[in-house]
């Protein structure tokens, strides 16, 4: 256990809010409130590379001041050539912070399949405030979308725009045979060594004691925070009643696209898909 804050960071080359040291990329480990070690990424994105070119057009930018930060999928992590992917369309739109979440990837610990998940996407949320972006929005998807709905009611205030991609809106959902494999992954012996040696991803063993709140709970507290909901009408993990139920939680706050012929997650999140939710975001982040 560490006494550390969130955020705090663990063999970092960060520089001090304001020094771009030339704009690349860092790569660092973020230390969670519960003292987990969580691999990250910050990518200052086009406007600080544009900087060089052309100093003026890129100090009045607006995209300068503006940070996503991508919660991956269950078995995900910062090196997956999906979540690369996702991160090289957002940078055009601000800067960029990836990172695998516990039990993922180079993290530290083991995953909780969303309960303390919470705490790395909070790390990283601060991590992007200390360097200096006045405004954060968190993309999450499918276990990371339950992620981030869970994050922005439980740490009100904390970002300035929630989007949510191929999200659960109830736990333990068995409709589907990918959620059927899933649980079996997760509950048993066997299906936890399959997920350690052919998936990468180290599982914890304990049941969920609290349960955690629920996707489709967390929603209502979200407000007045701008909340995108975006789910494919060929998910073959969750279907359509998942995110209209979501929807319907936010009443007249959040927003729901429902997109035609995507499947799950970001494997089915293509380019133009992720363009429209960086459009959607330097909207309503303000």
């Amino acid at each position: 256990m560490s006494n550390r804050p969130a955020g705090d960071v663990a063999r970092s080359t960060v520089r001090p809010k304001g020094e771009t040291g030339g704009g690349g990329p860092i790569r660092t480990f973020l230390r969670t409130a519960d003292g987990i070690p969580i691999e990250s990424v910050y990518d200052p994105g086009a406007a600080v590379y544009e900087a060089f070119a052309d100093p003026l057009a890129a100090s009045s930018s607006p995209s300068r001041d503006l940070a996503f930060v991508i919660a991956h999928g269950f078995t995900g992590d910062v090196d997956r050539p999906h979540v690369r992917r996702v991160a090289g369309v957002l940078r055009d739109h601000g800067a960029v912070v990836t990172f695998s979440f516990r039990g993922h990837g180079r993290s530290g610990g083991r995953s909780t399949v969303g309960d303390k998940e919470v705490l790395d996407l909070d790390a990283a949320v601060e991590w992007a405030r200390r360097l200096g972006h006045a405004r954060v929005v968190t993309v999450g998807f499918s276990m990371g979308g339950s992620v981030v709905l869970r994050h922005a009611a439980l740490r009100p205030g904390t970002v300035d725009a929630v989007v949510s991609v191929s999200a659960p809106a109830r736990w333990y959902y068995r409709g589907t045979a990918p959620m059927r494999r899933l649980h079996w992954l997760v509950t048993r012996p066997e299906g936890r060594l399959v997920g350690r040696y052919g998936l990468r991803t180290r599982i914890h063993h304990r049941d969920w004691d609290p349960v955690p709140l629920p996707p489709v709970r967390a929603v209502p507290r979200i407000a007045p925070t701008p909340l995108l909901i975006v789910h494919g009408d060929r998910d073959g993990y969750f279907p359509l009643d998942h995110p209209r139920m979501l929807a319907e939680a936010a009443g007249g706050h959040g927003e729901l696209w429902i997109e035609a012929g995507m499947g799950h997650a970001e494997h089915a999140a293509d380019d133009a898909l992720v363009a429209r939710i960086a459009d959607w975001a330097v909207s309503a982040a303000g």
